[in-house]
């Protein structure tokens, strides 16, 4: 028998309301089967929808807080950058505890993922990611379907942490920008393209930007256009700063095109680990009937 259940929406990566990449999160999942989560995300029709539930017995010996389970209207992801903050938010936000007292432990289907505070900001840890590099043929057809010409393309990764991405980085601001894809062929190509490109490309192999622009194409998703994107943004970081395009610390605005302005903040630790924070804000709190 469908019940009310408290719900929160929350805009992730924006410190103001509305101009970030929104969130749907059912702070109480208990009793819902996949049936029921994914009719819930379809009808709001959100890039993501979250349920929260307490950790499986495993997880919770291995620290874990809280259980998340992601939808997008179209299936389940086993992670998401911009669902792990908002839910965490919205976790917190509701009187959630943590059992370590500088870190939030998120069980989800790609395993335990850390949060801290950073600053005023949360900030999850990059899971561990898999890349290669993509078929000259494939990369050919997402540069044609992206407008651009291969002297635009500076390189391209396969990126996996959970959720799959073609990683391209272009030779400036203005191309990512500028750029019309066209999404049915993207869509038919199979991939999620990721583009970033730096404020200048560098002159010289030392000279490196600290901010970059970045868009994300997801038809696949039944998404034209990702507003903010934190599994990918994790990703391309972990590329982008292993391979030396980027420093340890540096600011992305994505959103630009669609009338957002989000801000991810990445810093990589002296560990080597590195970390995706933004803001987020509660814009409308609840009930909803499930």
């Amino acid at each position: 028998m469908p019940q009310q259940r408290p719900y929160s929406q929350v805009d992730v990566f924006t410190a103001q309301p509305y101009l970030g990449n929104p969130l749907a999160v059912v702070l109480d999942g208990a009793g819902l089967n996949e049936a029921d989560m994914q009719g819930f995300a379809r009808w709001t029709n959100l890039s993501e929808t979250t349920f929260l539930l307490p950790p499986s017995p495993e997880a919770a010996a291995r620290g874990a807080d809280y259980r998340v389970r992601i939808f997008t209207p179209g299936g389940e992801l086993p992670f998401a950058g911009h669902p792990t903050l908002g839910s965490c938010h919205a976790w917190l936000e509701a009187g959630g505890t943590s059992q370590a007292p500088d870190r939030i432990v998120q069980e989800c289907a790609k395993g335990l993922v850390q949060i801290c505070r950073d600053g005023t900001r949360l900030a999850f840890a990059a899971p561990d990611f898999t890349r290669k590099n993509p078929s000259p043929a494939l990369l050919a057809q997402v540069a044609h379907a992206l407008g651009l010409t291969a002297k635009q393309v500076i390189s391209a990764q396969h990126l996996s942490n959970g959720t799959d991405w073609l990683g391209v980085l272009v030779d400036d601001r203005q191309t990512v920008l500028q750029l019309q894809p066209d999404h049915p062929a993207l869509k038919h190509l199979g991939v999620k393209v990721g583009v970033a490109a730096m404020d200048s490309a560098p002159a010289a192999p030392d000279s490196i930007a600290n901010h970059l622009e970045v868009r994300a194409f997801a038809a696949l998703n039944g998404i034209n256009e990702d507003p903010v994107t934190g599994s990918l943004n994790a990703s391309l970081a972990q590329w982008l700063i292993a391979d030396g395009y980027m420093p340890a610390q540096y600011t992305v605005s994505q959103g630009t095109c669609i009338q957002r302005e989000g801000r991810i903040h990445i810093r990589q630790d002296a560990r080597g680990q590195v970390w995706v924070g933004g803001d987020s804000v509660t814009c409308l709190r609840g009930t909803a009937l499930l």
